[in-house]
């Protein structure tokens, strides 16, 4: 049953909402998809289940998975936006948290050139908290742009996210899937498990097991 009035604190002023971004913002894990373009998929997602099961450091797989992508070019990171999109109801959730005076935040251990666009696509995102991911002459060196961001980077993302918006921490909103957003829900005040890994969920004050953004709009 949906707590109608689980958000109320938020009434008094507006607040920070931090979203992760892969299977959560967006309908897809992007590493997983850039491996699919340069064909070591399977290797590349069996490694993210674990890390997103919490079984593995997500560090340590972060880097194993980047050294995979090595050769990878913007073409293909262009067609692996192109066909993975925005969740469902993402749109309107953000058009509506916007309207409401929320500031949004994207937290996430995805990449900053996919991350970039669908901020776009929103219409715009006031934080944004990702890994870079290097390319020299057009094609992915396998590395990433320091610092890494894992759980403790997402944290501490949403810390520095609202320190910088004047928001205080009882205003902030957590919204994820995997156990690489447990630091994060643990820092904000409210945290809402989106169609979410089992390790993750015990963290949250809220879960929506249905692939539809919108469904957060029920809480406020």
């Amino acid at each position: 049953m949906i707590d109608l009035h689980a958000l109320s604190f938020l009434k008094d002023r507006p607040g920070l909402f931090a979203f992760d971004m892969d299977s959560t913002l967006v309908d897809g894990e992007g590493i997983d998809e850039l491996a699919r373009a340069r064909g070591v998929y399977d290797e590349v997602s069996q490694v993210t289940e674990r890390a997103m099961r919490g079984e593995i450091d997500f560090a340590e797989s972060f880097t194993e998975r980047l050294e995979l992508l090595r050769g990878l070019t913007l073409l293909e990171l262009d067609e692996v936006y192109d066909r993975m999109p925005l969740m469902p109801g993402a749109e309107d959730l953000i058009r509506e948290l916007k309207k409401r005076g929320h500031r949004i935040a994207i937290l996430s251990g995805g990449f900053d050139l996919l991350a970039e666009r669908y901020a776009r696509d929103l219409g715009g995102v006031d934080e944004i908290r990702v890994n870079g991911l290097e390319f020299v002459e057009g094609e992915c060196t396998g590395k990433t742009i320091p610092p890494i961001i894992d759980a403790h980077g997402k944290a501490r993302g949403l810390i520095e996210a609202a320190k910088k918006f004047r928001i205080p921490l009882s205003h902030t909103v957590a919204v994820g899937d995997g156990a690489n957003d447990i630091e994060m829900f643990k820092t904000a005040a409210f945290g809402i498990a989106f169609c979410a890994k089992p390790k993750l969920r015990p963290y949250a004050k809220h879960c929506i097991d249905e692939k539809n953004l919108a469904k957060i709009l029920d809480l406020l």
